[in-house]
């Protein structure tokens, strides 16, 4: 499997991004994608996340109103960042896993699976907000 991210950057507070992350090789066509983040000294965070499942995407809340996840297709997730706070500065990693029933791909399994290292990962991109 391998998580292709795009975006993040350097911005002021207030400021906007977006981030893209594209998988390939997921077994299973029912899967769930989102980001979490990790900051130097701080632990890591489950953001947000979207699955194929039906379920409302998951926001942490730290970004909601604020963050807006979607899914391009079931390969690509978006993660569109508005009024960014210092706070937000961290490593961004996107995370994927599939599963072979589609009634298991469903936010709630997302959140504890990614925050337990589960599942895959991209290499990061730095978000820096100034």
């Amino acid at each position: 499997v391998q998580l292709v991210e795009s975006g993040g950057g350097s911005v002021q507070a207030g400021g906007s991004l977006t981030l893209s992350c594209a998988a390939s090789g997921l077994r299973y066509s029912d899967n769930c994608m989102g980001w979490v983040r990790q900051a130097p000294g701080k632990q890591r965070e489950m953001v947000t996340g979207i699955c194929t499942g039906g379920d409302f995407p998951y926001y942490a809340d730290f970004v909601k109103g604020r963050f807006t996840v979607s899914q391009d297709g079931a390969r690509t997730v978006r993660l569109q960042m508005n009024s960014l706070k210092p706070e937000d500065s961290a490593m961004y990693i996107c995370a994927a896993d599939s599963w072979p029933d589609p009634k298991a791909a469903t936010t709630a399994r997302m959140v504890s699976h990614f925050m337990r290292g589960a599942g895959y990962r991209g290499q990061g991109t730095q978000v820096t907000v100034s």
